[in-house]
This record gives C-alpha cells, structure tokens and sequence, in this order.
C-alpha cells in the first residue's frame, strides 16, 4: 500500500474528498503516492482561514519573517539531492535538472527573506507647508496561486516566497500532475513559525478546485501560470471580481542564428534551449531562425548534436533529455509532428516514440527544417521536445520574423556583431532577450515575464514582484 498524501488547510493535515495516484512519466508502474483531491467546500474553508491568518502574519516582526524564510530555503537547500530525485522522478526531467531545481528554490526563498529587511519606505515634502507625506508598502492580503507541471517546484516558490516576505497568506493550488513537489514544499512549510491558515495547500482537478479559487470574491490577488486558454478565463474571472491578477501563459520563443555566429555555440545553445527539460519549458527555443548563409552548417552541425543525445529515464545517470510528462503530451507531440510534415516541414531528426526498459513516455529530440514562419507549428505553443529551423535571407529578416507572432516571452540571437546584439536586443518584441546564451535560463533576482499573448500584469521575481503582491497607501501628517 502506497501513502497517502493529505491537503494542508489552516495549519492541518486534512482529508480531501478523494485521491489520485501519482505515477512516474518514465515508469508508469512507478506509483510515488495516492495525494488527496479537494472538494470546492474546502477551497472556501482554506480561504477563510488564509485571511485569518494573513492579518496576524502581516503583524509579525520582520526578523521572525526573514527567519521564517530563511529556514524554508536553508532546508530544501540541505536536502536539494533527495527533492529533486523525488521532483524528478515524478515530472520526468533529468536528475541533475531536478536537483538544480530545487537549489534554485532555495534561491528564491533565501532572496525573498533579504527582501523582507529591504521594505523601505518613502518619504516626501508636501507642496503644503507643515504637512508630511509617506509612502508605504502594505501586504495585498489572501494570494491565490496556481502553478504549472513542467517546473513543479521552482514556479510555485517565485509566487509563494514573496507573497509571504511581504505579508500575505497563500492558497496554493498545484497542477495535479506532480503533487509530490508541491507536497514535500508545503511539509517543509508547515514545520515554520507561520500563524494557522497563513499557507494552505489544496491539491485537486483545475476545474473544480482551480475553478473554484479563481472564481473566489474573497481573494485579494490571483498568480497563474499555465497555458493562453485556461489564462483567458482566470483574467475573466478575477476582473469580474475585481481581484488582482498576475498570468504567465504560452510562448513560441525565437533563436536567431546570425551569418558571423559561432556555429558550435549556436548548437549548444540551441540544444539547450529546445531540448532541455524535454523542451517542456516555457522559454524552449520552438523557432530557430537562421541566417541562409550558415543554414546548412548549423543543420548539419545540430543533427549529429541530437543523435548523440541520450534519452531514457529521468534518475538513470547520464540522460540528457527524459520522458514527455504523460501519454496525451506524447499524443499531442506526434500529431504536431505529423502535421508539420504534411504542411511541407522535412523531418531532419527524430520525431517518433522510443521504447526503453521501462514503460515510459520517451520521444527522441525532433528537428524540423524547410519549415516557414506561418505554418500552424510555428504559431502555436507544442510543448515537448521539437524545433522548427526556419530559414531567412538576413539578419533583418530573422528580426521581423522573430516578432511575427502573438507572443513574446524569451528571444534569442548568436552573433559575434556587437551592433546587430544591440539592434536585436532594441528590438524584440519579447520581456526577455538572450545574446549569445540560450532562451531558456534566467536570474532569480531580476524580473521575469513577457509580452502579447505571453503575459499580464505585474512582472515576477526579483524586487518587481512587490508591485504585485504589495498595495501602496500614501500617508498625509500635518504636524
């Protein structure tokens, strides 16, 4: 008999109202546990209790809130190896992807602890003699939070470590795909000096669970992260509400492959970003653009890149590229792939399932090439591990077809010019621009979001995300 993992509700382990079994991508005879299911009832009990909570913890000295924060950190940094072989193995990226996931986690929470000794505030002349003016930060209140499958950890710890630093109470709702992460964090908060209800975990399906706290009038601000379509509907919902909202959504990120780029580099950079964490991230490298002078050479020199990858098992040593996260992702992936091909795409590598010794969800790395920037697969987010080369007659060009989409999260560009960098990094139409780096990788401590379609509200990370998980009050004395 497996556990079973309960929800976590004004400072209680507590029974949901069923339970789903959680299986590993690379072995789906793999059972990591059965995690509890809310029921909609228990999305207001976990709300009431949040903003209970949330007004004792918004009193609580800073030191004992930085030490709150500092310990989060200082553990999942201690045991980074054990919770990313466990993150892992239940979300199918490589192992040593996993750990580095949960260091950064730790990151956030040790940043966001300084952060909470840096609430300054403000202070002013009136235009009116005798008065002063003051300008202070005050927590937002109730933050509800859900966060995707594909960083089950990382992503929900850049919305929760500041939302408490700054004195809210947080409803989390995790993506029911990978409970495990979301589970092992919560234990590690529940063990901290936080007042009952300050953090609530609520485990269970997006539509009745996710639903339920995006429809909720007794929230005071909302962080999603997931796909354009279900992003839409919280946007609605939480406007009809008048509830804060923050959402990072879809991409079809760009790297651009300039005539002077070092053509090894440019590989490794788009390997990187294509292909690591099974391309499952929303800042992969989908479109690579490059310049008809080193098309030929880049295609030739990637292709062999992908035929010496390793694809396998998540925890095995030595994989580079794991398991698509379920069987409807692995569907989906070879649709697209199909599709492509009998759009005019050339299947240059890849694009089939790969059995291994375990029953998993393995697809070798996919490079599509003679593929144009209006084909369906260039203008929509696929999610796995598949990039379309998309070839172009200059720098000018890749630039115009880079910005030729409705979103706009990462941008890339390999070039030894320093003026078409520049040029480049003027013009792309995205809230992140790489030189010389892949799409995919970014600093916990300056901001992160996107553009168009990609992105609203309030930008994440760094000292940006007190605009969202903060209200300003402006305070008039006369003396």
């Amino acid at each position: 008999m497996s556990q079973t993992f309960p929800l976590f509700i004004d400072g209680q382990w507590v029974e949901g109202e069923g339970v789903l079994a959680n299986h590993s991508p690379s072995d789906t005879h793999d059972l990591i546990g059965h995690y509890a299911q809310a029921g909609v009832a228990q999305v207001d009990e976990a709300i009431i209790a949040a903003r209970r909570g949330q007004r004792e913890w918004a009193k609580t000295g800073l030191e004992r809130r930085y030490g709150v924060l500092m310990a989060i950190g200082d553990e999942l940094a201690a045991r980074k190896d054990e919770l990313g072989r466990l993150l892992s193995r239940e979300e199918g990226k490589p192992l040593a992807e996993g750990i580095g996931e949960v260091a950064r986690s730790a990151q956030f929470f040790h940043y966001y602890a300084a952060e909470v000794l840096r609430q300054l505030d403000e202070r002013v002349d009136s235009v009116r003699p005798g008065v002063e003016v003051d300008t202070r930060r005050e927590p937002v209140g109730v933050v509800g939070i859900i966060s995707p499958w594909n960083f089950p950890m990382a992503t929900a710890v850049w919305k929760i470590a500041p939302a408490l630093a700054f004195g809210n109470a947080v409803v989390f709702k995790p993506a029911n795909l990978v409970p495990a992460s979301a589970w092992a964090l919560t234990e590690i908060i529940s063990r901290q000096a936080l007042p009952g209800g300050t953090f609530n975990l609520l485990m269970g399906p997006g539509g009745s669970v996710g639903e339920a706290l995006i429809q909720s009038p007794d929230i005071a601000a909302l962080s999603f992260t997931g796909s354009l379509e279900v992003g839409r509907r919280v946007a609605a919902a939480t406007a009809g509400n008048l509830v804060k909202c923050q959402l990072e959504m879809g991409s079809k990120n760009a790297l651009i492959v300039a005539e002077d780029a070092d053509l090894d580099l440019a590989v490794e950079a788009a390997f990187n970003g294509a292909y690591s964490g099974t391309g499952q991230k929303c800042t992969a490298s989908s479109r690579l653009i490059v310049v008809e002078a080193v098309h030929d050479a880049f295609v030739e020199k990637l292709t062999a890149r992908l035929a010496g990858a390793r694809v396998g098992h998540a925890l095995e040593e030595g994989v580079q590229i794991g398991p698509v996260a379920n069987a409807r992702q692995l569907e989906s992936n070879l649709d697209w792939v199909a599709r492509a091909v009998g759009d005019g795409a050339t299947l240059a590598f890849g694009g089939e399932r790969l059995e291994r010794d375990t029953d998993g969800y393995f697809m070798a790395p996919t490079l599509l090439t003679g593929t144009t920037n209006s084909m369906p697969i260039n203008r929509e987010e696929v999610f796995g591990p598949i990039a379309c080369v998309i070839k172009v007659a200059d720098a000018e060009t890749a630039i115009e077809t880079l910005n030729d989409t409705h979103f706009g999260l990462t941008a890339g560009i390999i070039t030894d010019s320093l003026a078409l960098a520049s040029a480049f990094k003027a013009r792309a139409e995205t809230g992140c621009v790489m030189v010389n780096l892949p799409t995919a990788g970014t600093d916990y401590h300056v901001p992160f979001g996107g553009r168009k379609d990609s992105s609203f509200g309030p930008r994440e990370q760094g000292r940006y995300a007190r605009e969202f998980y903060t209200v300003v009050k402006t305070c008039y004395v006369k003396a």
